[in-house]
């Protein structure tokens, strides 16, 4: 399976957030995956590899991940895919939005997305895989995982979730999350397996550890 993968580091004062661009350079389709803050740098990378924005996915609804969705749907008319369980307890709604389901196997151009329902920092959060390539947003970082504390969200929920993710995930897979706490993305599962704490603790002590207090803030996601 070929396509170009891009990672975008999109910034808006103090968040910072990844965006990925995938292009199927045979067709010269164009997957955006959670767009946020910087619309000129995703239309100009468009443009750059002479490619045509045919799909946005999203991870979860919160607004660091999908602010551009309505100004991409006005420019390009993309099709939005989101998780129904999220569209349903977030009342997000957008042009061309598309439900989609655990296990879902969405066919973009050549492109085959794997659908993985992932709750715990929301409760419809969805990881993408494709191929060798999983997009997990704020359920799985390279260095730990998602709060849990905000509405919808369950620390309950974020260990069965990354106890399924270690379950189904492959070692060699590249995990492409929404953020970063000092690695660039696209380390392998079996980078994650060996130092993400997250992936190595009981469900008594994740929850413990998931909810502990004095924690820096919202953004201190280890």
């Amino acid at each position: 399976m070929i396509y170009n993968l891009y990672s975008l580091k999109m910034s808006y004062h103090f968040f910072i957030n990844y965006t990925y661009l995938i292009v199927e350079p045979n067709t010269r389709n164009a997957i955006v995956v959670d767009p946020a803050w910087e619309l000129d740098r995703i239309t100009q990378q468009l443009e750059k590899k002479h490619a045509n924005l045919r799909a946005i996915l999203l991870t979860h609804s919160h607004y660091d991940h999908v602010n551009l969705v309505p100004a991409l749907s006005d420019l390009m008319q993309p099709d939005v895919f989101l998780s129904q369980k999220e569209i349903d307890a977030s009342g997000f709604r957008c042009k061309r939005l598309n439900a989609i389901n655990d296990n879902d196997r969405l066919l973009l151009g050549e492109l085959p997305f794997h659908c993985l329902l992932t709750p715990g920092h929301t409760m419809g959060s969805m990881c993408f895989q494709l191929d060798k390539s999983l997009f997990t947003g704020d359920t799985l970082f390279t260095e730990g995982c998602g709060v849990c504390p905000r509405p919808g969200g369950s620390p309950e929920a974020m260990y069965l979730s990354i106890q399924r993710i270690k379950a189904e995930i492959e070692d060699d897979v590249r995990i492409f999350p929404g953020h970063s706490f000092g690695m660039s993305p696209g380390k392998t599962m079996g980078h994650l397996r060996k130092n993400n704490i997250y992936l190595q603790l009981n469900r008594e002590h994740f929850i413990k550890f998931r909810m502990r207090k004095n924690q820096r803030g919202i953004f201190d996601f280890q």
